[in-house]
């Protein structure tokens, strides 16, 4: 098992909540079980990803890709098919339909909206194949939640909420005067585990101010468009603590702050991702109050997905109910020792 990555395989899997895996052809009994048995062969998986021109989805793709080389012997290829589904629901419930009718023989899919969970599950299982879910969280239609490869959100947020309570210690600043901003889709389960973190940990750690929660589209613009009316509308607030869902939150307030005139001796953010706050700690970078981030590596996520799915294939044995990838806090002087690439 690799250093960067925590299996958790908690044994006897529930008959709603995971697939024993076969070929796309087998037919999967009521305890989830594919009738096929092993595959011995070459093996397809369709890995459906939303916002698939984010970095991290980059990044993670090419750890899918490159897991799959690793698993590829002669007679019995891995291949990967990458599919963007930006940000929309409905291509990801065709794209399954579509990954089934090419009769692949698995699929891990990041769902734009965790509401269509019971669709794909239930799609993935009349065919027999086995389904992971990577980095957003569903569930199959009794509610019972599938096999998940990711991150655990609850402890990302209460790492940022650490470090961002850290950074402001010592600082004088007035609790009265300090908006502690948190910015996320809130309507995502994973955003609300991580800002609950975030919210639990800045508290814990003696981080003190003003807590305002802005709803956004986990976007760069959508958090700048939200963020700026929220900011323009406390005048009494002098100095800002900026957390969220992804980096994309934090930049997107940042940068609201910048519009509004707000200094970065002013700002503390600290961001969940790292691939957009380490732009602000190259040479020659103005400061922006982007401190500090939480590094999560899309090519673990990608590579433990592929590598769960293929196992479980080849070995006919249930997939593990939960893989979570390693996070490290990571700034300034920390950056360069890790493979993080900025965008």
């Amino acid at each position: 098992m690799r250093q960067n990555r925590t299996l958790l395989n908690v044994g006897a899997l529930g008959a709603a909540v995971l697939m024993l895996v076969g070929c796309s052809s087998g037919q999967q009994t009521s305890s989830g079980a594919s009738s096929s048995g092993p595959v011995t062969g070459d093996i397809t998986i369709a890995y459906l990803q939303k916002q698939g021109d984010q970095q991290y989805f980059i990044d993670q793709a090419a750890g899918a890709r490159t897991a799959a080389q690793e698993l590829s012997k002669p007679g019995a290829s891995v291949n990967v098919k990458v599919v963007n589904l930006g940000q929309d629901a409905n291509k990801a419930v065709t794209e399954t339909d579509s990954a089934v009718a090419q009769k692949v023989n698995g699929i891990a899919i990041v769902v734009p909206d965790q509401k269509i969970g019971p669709q794909v599950v239930n799609t993935a299982n009349a065919a027999g194949i086995p389904l992971v879910a990577s980095d957003d969280s569903i569930k199959d239609g009794t509610g019972a939640e599938i096999p998940f490869v990711g991150f655990d959100g609850y402890d990302m947020g209460s790492k940022v909420g650490t470090e961002a309570a850290k950074r402001v210690t010592g600082k004088g600043w007035s609790p009265a005067e300090t908006g502690v901003l948190y910015a996320y889709k809130q309507d995502l389960s994973v955003c609300a585990d991580r800002v609950r973190g975030e919210k639990e940990r800045y508290t814990a750690g003696g981080g003190q101010g003003k807590a305002i929660e802005v709803g956004t589209d986990n976007s760069v613009n959508g958090a700048q468009s939200t963020a700026s009316g929220v900011i323009t509308g406390n005048p009494d607030i002098k100095h800002w603590v900026v957390m969220g869902c992804n980096d994309e939150n934090v930049s997107g307030v940042l940068q609201a702050l910048a519009n509004a005139k707000v200094a970065a001796d002013n700002i503390v953010g600290v961001g969940l991702g790292g691939y957009i706050a380490c732009k602000s700690w190259q040479p020659g970078s103005a400061p922006d109050g982007y401190l500090a981030a939480l590094y999560i590596d899309g090519h673990d996520v990608g590579g433990d997905a592929v590598r769960a799915l293929v196992n479980s294939l080849r070995g006919g044995t249930p997939l593990p109910p939960k893989t979570i990838a390693r996070t490290q806090i990571v700034d300034a002087g920390t950056v360069g020792g890790t493979s993080l690439k900025c965008t």
